[in-house]
């Protein structure tokens, strides 16, 4: 059975590329640089190509070509012309549509192409500050419209955080330097999104901390299991589900009494809902964060 998209809407077309309708309808009538196709019910629908094409254009006029001179090329010759003006110094322009194909179209090959072109200039942090993030932020958006399913969603999700691991795995084979304290990175019960917790694990341990890392659902129970195995703790949790205020407060008073009750152990909290919470009444020992690039920024 044939699991891609191959049908888009010219609403479609908007959220992929960014183009207005408005826009994509006055460049097709005049240019007629689009051929839609049309449902049986007469409903104007256009193909994966058409989307690709697009894509095309939006990555040429962002470097000044104007949509009367590209309506006048060949087709065959656009992306020819886009793939020579992506010189390593003008690649990372045109990897968020390469993202948005790879995912559309379940394309695993050129999401792991695009990302390795990426790595040969790039970090995997900024890869992922850079163009993980907002390809997600547009995904959370597009699922929303009906652009893309959960099944989108979760593909991309998979293979951002393969990478993740691939990249973290390569740095814990140098030894920790800064042993001093232990970063222990949970999620608790409930909470299952672990994709930001794999980006402040990595970053902790690209600057030689200490960490373990426990993964996603863990009761308080276990958490204090973990006090008699190190001294001097740093536990670091992430609350994506979790963003209901007084929920959120109980949760950090039972962490104080429970966990968070020497002068060794730490708590840093990051997630949605955490930038409402005043910083002034959280207990002593615990801080919040609600950027993880500026935690990393700051390491």
């Amino acid at each position: 059975m044939n699991i891609l998209k191959n049908a888009f809407t010219i609403k479609d077309l908007e959220n992929l590329s960014g183009i207005k309708a408005h826009t994509i309808r006055v460049w097709e009538k005049r240019y007629g640089i689009l051929e839609p196709m049309r449902t049986e019910s007469n409903i104007r629908v256009y193909s994966m190509q058409s989307l690709q094409k697009l894509l095309n254009i939006c990555t040429l006029t962002s470097y000044g070509y104007k949509i009367s001179a590209i309506a006048k090329l060949p087709e065959e010759t656009i992306p020819v012309i886009v793939r020579e003006i992506l010189s390593r110094k003008t690649l990372s322009n045109h990897a968020l549509n390469s993202f948005k194909l790879a995912m559309i179209n379940f394309d695993r090959q050129l999401f792991s192409t695009t990302y390795n072109n990426l790595l040969t200039e790039k970090s995997l942090s900024e890869i992922f500050f850079e163009f993980f993030v907002p390809l997600l932020r547009e995904t959370g958006m597009l699922w929303q419209t009906g652009t893309i399913t959960p099944a989108h969603e979760h593909f991309i999700s998979c293979l951002i955080k393969q990478q993740i691991s691939v990249s973290t795995e390569a740095l814990q084979n140098t030894p920790p330097t800064k042993t001093d304290r232990t970063f222990v990175l949970y999620l608790p019960e409930g909470e299952i999104h672990e994709m930001g917790l794999m980006v402040i694990n990595y970053e902790l341990i690209r600057i030689g901390h200490q960490t373990v890392y426990i993964g996603a659902n863990i009761p308080t129970a276990n958490l204090t299991d973990i006090k008699n195995y190190f001294a001097n703790i740093t536990f670091v949790t992430y609350l994506t589900v979790e963003t209901n205020l007084n929920r959120i407060g109980q949760y950090l008073s039972t962490l104080k009494t429970e966990v968070v009750n020497d002068t060794q152990t730490q708590l840093y909290v990051f997630g949605k809902g955490i930038s409402f919470i005043n910083k002034d009444t959280l207990p002593k020992g615990i801080e919040t964060f609600t950027s993880i690039r500026g935690f990393a920024e700051g390491l």
